[in-house]
């Protein structure tokens, strides 16, 4: 039995979605540790505002989002990129043969 090949999208496909569902993961994990650890059990005198929130949403939720907005700018722009999908089969039926063509 011969060894079947993976397709390169599929490879590149499966590298993507697990960059980011680790990415989505991690995010996750920090926003609820970090906003379940600073944001109960404090008084209100011990509130700082960083950019007019309050350092536990500052820190907890828009630094960490902020991260992933460059990060998905970055991954999307360096990282991905298209694979060659081949040619359609004979017979296939495009956008243009079905009248749906700009």
């Amino acid at each position: 039995m011969t060894e079947r090949r993976e397709d390169p999208v599929l490879i590149s496909s499966r590298r993507e979605a697990l960059i980011s569902f680790a990415t989505w993961g991690i995010t996750t994990v920090y926003c609820i540790g970090y906003c379940a650890r600073h944001a109960y059990g404090r008084s209100i005198d011990d509130l700082k505002y960083i950019f007019g929130f309050p350092d536990w949403v500052f820190w907890g939720i828009v630094v960490p989002w902020g991260a992933c907005i460059l990060f998905s700018f970055i991954f999307a722009a360096v990282w991905m990129r298209d694979e060659d999908l081949g040619e359609d089969p004979p017979g296939a039926g495009t956008a243009d043969d079905l009248g749906q063509g700009s």
